[in-house]
């Protein structure tokens, strides 16, 4: 019986029930268990496993660089920070407001730990999400453009939960990259959250884009119902002093 219980739970791919269905029964027909609970036992083996491949999934897609999460966030060494105002936003309520996130500061002051953490956060909270450095998001446009797949790859962008466009200001734009960039960000407008960083400020974008016009309306979107955080601390790349270090004059 245990076998024809086997290849059906295979044929209709409950694996995380097959997985655990001797050690359940093992378990259960000493203690005369009654077939409820067995069944309730079995299903949620079931729902764990088919939660863990998703979430795995989930992960695997979002293409982070770095196994990073909020509870790695060197709080102490970033006072520009708020560490509450941060895990109200892991509340991931501005995701389900479509509000936008930018991370504006110099380099090292940990925009983009803050980003991954983030977008981490919403990936186990069972949001759909992908993490691009901006000039990699450029490049693939651009082969878009090239082979004439944008309207796929713009459609698959924007469908996106949370997408994460790390720094931003470190590229070269061509006319036709910019264009593209804003129709990207148009298509997700009020309905998805985008999370920029970048080491420059609003108004040096017009120096990046090379087009007033375009970078007004993309501002106009960006900004409408955004979070704009501010670092202005110490680098993270320094190494820390030790606890017993003398205070710097």
């Amino acid at each position: 019986m245990r076998a024809a219980i086997h290849t059906l739970l295979a044929e209709l791919h409950f694996a995380g029930m097959r997985e655990t269905l001797d050690t359940v029964l093992d378990a259960a027909e000493p203690a005369g268990d009654p077939p409820a609970a067995l069944l309730l036992r079995l299903l949620r083996e079931e729902h764990r496993h088919r939660q863990e491949r998703s979430l795995a999934y989930r992960l695997h897609q979002a293409h982070l660089p770095w196994d990073w999460s909020l509870d790695t966030f060197p709080f102490d060494r970033q006072p520009t920070v708020d560490a509450s105002h941060i895990r109200a936003l892991a509340s991931l309520g501005f995701i389900d407001r479509a509000e936008n996130l930018v991370l504006i500061g110099p380099p090292g002051t940990g925009k983009t730990a803050l980003a991954i953490g983030l977008l981490r956060q919403a990936l186990v909270n069972g949001y759909r999400g992908r993490f691009y450095n901006a000039q990699d998001l450029i490049d693939e446009l651009y082969a878009a453009l090239a082979d004439h797949s944008t309207t796929r790859l713009l459609k698959r962008l924007a469908a996106y939960e949370v997408l994460v466009v790390d720094e931003l200001g470190y590229m070269n734009l061509t006319p036709e990259h910019a264009n593209t960039l804003f129709q990207l960000l148009e298509q997700r407008y009020a309905r998805k959250s985008t999370l920029i960083t970048t080491n420059l400020e609003f108004d040096q974008w017009y120096d990046l884009f090379r087009n007033k016009p375009l970078v007004d309306a993309l501002l106009d979107r960006l900004q409408h119902h955004c979070i704009t955080l501010r670092l202005t601390g110490p680098s993270l790349r320094a190494p820390a002093a030790p606890a017993d270090a003398p205070a710097p004059r």
